[in-house]
Protein backbone atom coordinates (compact mmCIF):
# COMPACT_ATOMS: atom_id res chain seq x y z
CA UNK A 1 0.00 0.00 0.00
CA UNK A 2 3.15 2.24 0.69
CA UNK A 3 4.71 1.89 -2.73
CA UNK A 4 0.98 2.45 -4.48
CA UNK A 5 0.10 5.63 -2.60
CA UNK A 6 3.91 7.26 -3.47
CA UNK A 7 2.99 5.89 -7.33
CA UNK A 8 -0.28 8.15 -6.90
CA UNK A 9 1.75 11.02 -5.89
CA UNK A 10 4.52 10.93 -7.62
CA UNK A 11 2.60 9.80 -11.18
CA UNK A 12 -0.31 12.21 -11.02
CA UNK A 13 1.97 15.08 -9.65
CA UNK A 14 4.10 14.53 -12.86
CA UNK A 15 0.81 14.46 -14.99
CA UNK A 16 -0.65 17.26 -13.43
CA UNK A 17 2.81 19.65 -13.93
CA UNK A 18 3.77 17.99 -16.77
CA UNK A 19 2.79 20.88 -19.13
CA UNK A 20 2.23 19.83 -23.26
CA UNK A 21 3.86 16.39 -22.35
CA UNK A 22 1.50 15.18 -20.24
CA UNK A 23 -1.64 16.67 -22.45
CA UNK A 24 -2.90 13.83 -24.55
CA UNK A 25 -1.69 13.63 -28.31
CA UNK A 26 -3.03 15.04 -31.31
CA UNK A 27 -3.78 12.72 -34.06
CA UNK A 28 -0.51 12.31 -35.96
CA UNK A 29 0.96 10.56 -38.91
CA UNK A 30 3.60 7.75 -37.05
CA UNK A 31 7.08 8.23 -37.81
CA UNK A 32 8.04 4.52 -39.34
CA UNK A 33 10.86 3.39 -37.05
CA UNK A 34 13.98 1.00 -37.00
CA UNK A 35 14.81 0.36 -33.29
CA UNK A 36 18.45 -1.00 -32.69
CA UNK A 37 19.48 -2.16 -29.90
CA UNK A 38 22.02 -4.09 -27.36
CA UNK A 39 19.44 -4.69 -24.41
CA UNK A 40 20.62 -7.33 -21.84
CA UNK A 41 23.61 -5.68 -20.68
CA UNK A 42 22.71 -1.92 -19.54
CA UNK A 43 19.12 -1.66 -17.99
CA UNK A 44 18.55 1.38 -20.00
CA UNK A 45 17.40 -0.09 -23.62
CA UNK A 46 14.71 -1.75 -21.98
CA UNK A 47 13.31 1.71 -21.10
CA UNK A 48 13.98 3.02 -24.26
CA UNK A 49 11.95 -0.19 -25.94
CA UNK A 50 9.54 0.87 -23.43
CA UNK A 51 8.98 4.05 -24.68
CA UNK A 52 9.06 3.54 -28.14
CA UNK A 53 6.11 1.32 -27.92
CA UNK A 54 4.18 3.71 -25.55
CA UNK A 55 4.57 6.57 -28.24
CA UNK A 56 1.67 6.45 -30.44
CA UNK A 57 3.72 8.81 -32.98
CA UNK A 58 5.91 6.03 -33.78
CA UNK A 59 5.53 2.93 -35.29
CA UNK A 60 7.86 0.21 -34.99
CA UNK A 61 8.61 -1.84 -37.88
CA UNK A 62 11.59 -3.99 -36.61
CA UNK A 63 14.15 -4.27 -33.99
CA UNK A 64 17.60 -5.23 -34.64
CA UNK A 65 19.80 -6.90 -31.85
CA UNK A 66 23.01 -4.90 -31.93
CA UNK A 67 26.17 -5.68 -30.41
CA UNK A 68 27.89 -9.08 -28.67
CA UNK A 69 25.50 -11.73 -28.54
CA UNK A 70 22.95 -10.64 -30.89
CA UNK A 71 20.95 -13.93 -31.21
CA UNK A 72 20.42 -13.90 -26.84
CA UNK A 73 19.29 -10.42 -27.36
CA UNK A 74 17.09 -11.28 -29.60
CA UNK A 75 15.39 -14.40 -27.56
CA UNK A 76 15.55 -11.67 -24.77
CA UNK A 77 13.56 -9.04 -26.63
CA UNK A 78 11.31 -11.40 -27.76
CA UNK A 79 10.37 -12.37 -23.86
CA UNK A 80 9.81 -8.74 -23.21
CA UNK A 81 7.75 -8.42 -25.94
CA UNK A 82 5.45 -10.78 -25.00
CA UNK A 83 5.01 -10.89 -21.15
CA UNK A 84 5.07 -6.62 -21.07
CA UNK A 85 2.21 -6.78 -23.57
CA UNK A 86 3.72 -4.70 -26.46
CA UNK A 87 3.40 -5.20 -29.75
CA UNK A 88 4.76 -8.41 -31.57
CA UNK A 89 7.04 -6.74 -34.16
CA UNK A 90 9.58 -8.42 -35.88
CA UNK A 91 12.87 -9.30 -34.34
CA UNK A 92 15.91 -8.90 -35.78
CA UNK A 93 19.83 -10.83 -35.03
CA UNK A 94 22.35 -8.15 -36.05
CA UNK A 95 26.25 -8.53 -36.50
CA UNK A 96 27.83 -11.48 -33.36
CA UNK A 97 31.22 -9.76 -32.03
CA UNK A 98 33.06 -10.06 -29.20
CA UNK A 99 32.73 -8.95 -26.06
CA UNK A 100 34.05 -8.61 -22.34
CA UNK A 101 30.72 -7.06 -20.81
CA UNK A 102 28.76 -9.00 -18.84
CA UNK A 103 24.89 -9.54 -20.06
CA UNK A 104 23.17 -8.75 -16.91
CA UNK A 105 20.03 -10.12 -17.73
CA UNK A 106 20.72 -13.28 -19.59
CA UNK A 107 19.19 -15.35 -16.93
CA UNK A 108 15.40 -13.59 -18.56
CA UNK A 109 16.72 -14.00 -22.27
CA UNK A 110 17.38 -17.54 -21.52
CA UNK A 111 13.96 -18.08 -20.73
CA UNK A 112 12.71 -17.58 -24.06
CA UNK A 113 12.96 -20.45 -25.46
CA UNK A 114 15.40 -21.21 -28.95
CA UNK A 115 13.36 -19.75 -31.98
CA UNK A 116 12.13 -22.46 -34.40
CA UNK A 117 13.86 -21.25 -37.26
CA UNK A 118 16.28 -18.91 -37.30
CA UNK A 119 16.08 -15.26 -36.78
CA UNK A 120 15.89 -12.76 -39.65
CA UNK A 121 19.32 -11.01 -40.36
CA UNK A 122 18.72 -7.60 -39.56
CA UNK A 123 21.15 -6.01 -42.15
CA UNK A 124 19.31 -7.35 -44.57
CA UNK A 125 15.41 -7.31 -43.52
CA UNK A 126 16.67 -3.33 -42.31
CA UNK A 127 17.98 -2.32 -45.89
CA UNK A 128 15.00 -4.16 -47.65
CA UNK A 129 12.67 -1.79 -45.10
CA UNK A 130 14.73 0.83 -46.13
CA UNK A 131 13.84 0.36 -50.17
CA UNK A 132 10.22 -0.22 -49.79
CA UNK A 133 10.10 3.08 -48.05
CA UNK A 134 12.65 5.51 -49.17
CA UNK A 135 12.73 8.26 -47.32
CA UNK A 136 10.76 8.20 -44.57
CA UNK A 137 12.00 5.35 -41.68
CA UNK A 138 13.98 6.87 -38.63
CA UNK A 139 16.73 4.28 -37.32
CA UNK A 140 17.11 5.07 -33.60
CA UNK A 141 20.36 3.83 -32.56
CA UNK A 142 20.88 3.16 -29.14
CA UNK A 143 23.77 -0.04 -29.51
CA UNK A 144 27.40 -0.11 -30.92
CA UNK A 145 27.53 0.54 -34.17
CA UNK A 146 28.23 -2.89 -35.95
CA UNK A 147 24.93 -3.16 -37.83
CA UNK A 148 25.02 0.04 -38.80
CA UNK A 149 28.43 -0.08 -40.01
CA UNK A 150 27.31 -3.56 -41.92
CA UNK A 151 24.29 -1.84 -43.39
CA UNK A 152 26.34 0.60 -44.90
CA UNK A 153 29.48 -1.66 -46.26
CA UNK A 154 26.60 -3.94 -47.75
CA UNK A 155 24.34 -0.92 -49.95
CA UNK A 156 25.38 2.01 -48.94
CA UNK A 157 22.78 4.20 -51.15
CA UNK A 158 20.04 2.69 -49.46
CA UNK A 159 21.54 3.35 -46.66
CA UNK A 160 21.80 7.01 -47.32
CA UNK A 161 17.67 6.88 -48.33
CA UNK A 162 17.39 6.71 -44.45
CA UNK A 163 15.52 9.69 -43.37
CA UNK A 164 17.72 10.45 -40.43
CA UNK A 165 19.62 8.43 -37.53
CA UNK A 166 18.69 9.27 -34.22
CA UNK A 167 21.87 8.35 -32.03
CA UNK A 168 22.56 7.67 -28.34
CA UNK A 169 26.07 8.17 -28.33
CA UNK A 170 29.18 10.62 -28.10
CA UNK A 171 30.60 12.96 -25.91
CA UNK A 172 31.21 16.57 -26.44
CA UNK A 173 31.54 18.06 -23.07
CA UNK A 174 30.25 16.38 -20.66
CA UNK A 175 32.02 12.49 -19.71
CA UNK A 176 29.99 9.54 -17.46
CA UNK A 177 28.78 10.67 -14.10
CA UNK A 178 30.48 14.24 -12.29
CA UNK A 179 33.10 14.01 -14.94
CA UNK A 180 32.58 17.43 -17.17
CA UNK A 181 36.01 16.28 -19.39
CA UNK A 182 35.01 14.77 -22.54
CA UNK A 183 35.82 11.16 -23.09
CA UNK A 184 35.06 7.71 -25.49
CA UNK A 185 31.15 6.49 -25.27
CA UNK A 186 30.34 3.18 -25.12
CA UNK A 187 28.24 3.23 -27.99
CA UNK A 188 30.73 5.12 -30.01
CA UNK A 189 33.96 3.19 -28.57
CA UNK A 190 33.16 -0.19 -29.05
CA UNK A 191 33.17 -0.01 -32.82
CA UNK A 192 35.15 3.14 -33.76
CA UNK A 193 35.06 2.71 -37.26
CA UNK A 194 31.24 1.81 -38.03
CA UNK A 195 30.65 5.27 -35.92
CA UNK A 196 33.30 6.95 -38.61
CA UNK A 197 31.62 5.42 -41.58
CA UNK A 198 28.14 6.41 -40.28
CA UNK A 199 29.42 10.12 -39.83
CA UNK A 200 30.67 10.10 -43.10
CA UNK A 201 27.65 8.34 -44.64
CA UNK A 202 25.60 11.73 -45.66
CA UNK A 203 22.38 10.91 -43.88
CA UNK A 204 21.02 13.20 -42.04
CA UNK A 205 22.04 12.51 -38.14
CA UNK A 206 20.76 13.77 -34.56
CA UNK A 207 22.98 12.87 -31.57
CA UNK A 208 22.27 12.49 -28.54
CA UNK A 209 25.47 12.66 -26.21
CA UNK A 210 26.91 12.22 -22.46
CA UNK A 211 25.98 16.16 -22.43
CA UNK A 212 22.48 15.33 -22.53
CA UNK A 213 21.50 12.12 -20.96
CA UNK A 214 22.79 12.07 -17.80
CA UNK A 215 19.21 11.29 -16.91
CA UNK A 216 18.44 9.21 -13.11
CA UNK A 217 15.37 7.06 -12.06
CA UNK A 218 16.00 8.15 -8.82
CA UNK A 219 14.31 6.61 -5.53
CA UNK A 220 10.92 8.23 -6.17
CA UNK A 221 10.61 7.40 -10.11
CA UNK A 222 11.75 3.61 -9.32
CA UNK A 223 9.20 3.20 -6.91
CA UNK A 224 6.48 5.14 -8.98
CA UNK A 225 7.25 2.58 -12.19
CA UNK A 226 7.96 -0.36 -10.12
CA UNK A 227 4.90 -0.27 -8.19
CA UNK A 228 2.71 0.55 -11.28
CA UNK A 229 1.37 -3.16 -11.33
CA UNK A 230 1.14 -3.20 -15.24
CA UNK A 231 2.54 -6.04 -17.33
CA UNK A 232 4.95 -3.70 -19.05
CA UNK A 233 6.32 -2.25 -15.88
CA UNK A 234 6.62 -6.21 -14.04
CA UNK A 235 8.86 -6.61 -16.63
CA UNK A 236 11.41 -4.01 -16.39
CA UNK A 237 11.49 -4.41 -12.61
CA UNK A 238 12.18 -7.96 -13.39
CA UNK A 239 15.49 -6.89 -15.59
CA UNK A 240 15.96 -3.81 -13.40
CA UNK A 241 16.74 -6.37 -10.52
CA UNK A 242 18.83 -8.70 -12.85
CA UNK A 243 20.61 -5.42 -13.77
CA UNK A 244 21.92 -5.62 -10.39
CA UNK A 245 22.56 -1.90 -9.86
CA UNK A 246 21.00 0.57 -7.60
CA UNK A 247 20.28 4.13 -10.24
CA UNK A 248 19.07 3.87 -13.74
CA UNK A 249 20.20 6.19 -15.98
CA UNK A 250 18.33 6.45 -18.80
CA UNK A 251 20.80 7.40 -21.38
CA UNK A 252 18.87 5.53 -24.30
CA UNK A 253 15.32 6.75 -23.61
CA UNK A 254 16.84 9.79 -24.68
CA UNK A 255 17.25 9.19 -28.18
CA UNK A 256 13.45 7.76 -28.82
CA UNK A 257 11.92 11.20 -26.94
CA UNK A 258 13.60 12.74 -29.29
CA UNK A 259 12.50 10.93 -32.17
CA UNK A 260 9.31 11.80 -30.71
CA UNK A 261 9.19 15.40 -29.45
CA UNK A 262 12.51 17.35 -30.87
CA UNK A 263 11.77 19.83 -28.08
CA UNK A 264 12.55 17.70 -25.13
CA UNK A 265 16.60 18.12 -26.74
CA UNK A 266 17.46 21.04 -28.75
CA UNK A 267 20.08 20.31 -31.05
CA UNK A 268 23.04 22.24 -32.94
CA UNK A 269 24.88 21.74 -35.99
CA UNK A 270 28.17 20.45 -35.73
CA UNK A 271 30.66 18.93 -37.73
CA UNK A 272 31.56 15.38 -35.72
CA UNK A 273 34.85 13.82 -36.22
CA UNK A 274 35.54 9.89 -34.65
CA UNK A 275 39.37 9.59 -33.97
CA UNK A 276 40.63 6.27 -33.84
CA UNK A 277 39.88 6.20 -29.81
CA UNK A 278 36.45 6.73 -30.05
CA UNK A 279 36.60 10.48 -29.08
CA UNK A 280 33.64 12.50 -30.95
CA UNK A 281 35.14 15.41 -31.66
CA UNK A 282 33.80 19.03 -32.69
CA UNK A 283 35.80 20.84 -35.68
CA UNK A 284 35.58 23.32 -38.28
CA UNK A 285 33.66 22.83 -41.16
CA UNK A 286 29.97 21.96 -42.39
CA UNK A 287 28.13 20.27 -40.10
CA UNK A 288 27.41 16.59 -40.56
CA UNK A 289 24.88 16.14 -37.29
CA UNK A 290 22.99 17.89 -35.40
CA UNK A 291 23.90 17.17 -31.63
CA UNK A 292 21.96 18.35 -28.04
CA UNK A 293 24.41 19.91 -25.55
CA UNK A 294 21.64 19.87 -22.76
CA UNK A 295 18.72 18.82 -21.43
CA UNK A 296 16.04 19.08 -18.88
CA UNK A 297 15.85 15.88 -16.40
CA UNK A 298 12.72 17.57 -15.18
CA UNK A 299 11.04 18.23 -18.90
CA UNK A 300 12.44 14.59 -20.02
CA UNK A 301 10.39 12.71 -16.97
CA UNK A 302 7.30 14.83 -17.15
CA UNK A 303 7.20 13.48 -20.97
CA UNK A 304 8.62 9.78 -20.01
CA UNK A 305 6.76 8.78 -16.82
CA UNK A 306 3.05 8.90 -17.77
CA UNK A 307 3.68 7.45 -21.14
CA UNK A 308 4.78 4.55 -19.26
CA UNK A 309 2.59 4.87 -16.67
CA UNK A 310 -0.26 5.13 -18.85
CA UNK A 311 -3.28 2.45 -19.17
CA UNK A 312 -2.59 0.02 -21.85
CA UNK A 313 -5.37 0.46 -24.79
CA UNK A 314 -7.08 -2.38 -26.01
Amino acid sequence: MQVRHILSSVALGLLVSGGHHAVAQRPVAKQKVILDTDIGDDIDDAFAVALAFRSPELQVLQIDAGYGDTHLRARLLEHFLRDAGLPQVPVAQGVTTRTTNVFTQRAYAEQQPEPSHPYPDAISTSLDLIRRSPGEITLIAIAPLSNIGAMIDRDPATFRKLKRVVLMGGSIHQGYGNNKVPEPEWNIKMDIRSAQKLFASGVPIFVMPLDATILKLDAAKRQAVFGHGSRLTDQLAILYKQWGSETPTLFDAMAVAYAVDPALCPTTPMRIRVDDSGMTIPEEGASNAKVCLRSSSDEFFRFYLPRVLAPTKH
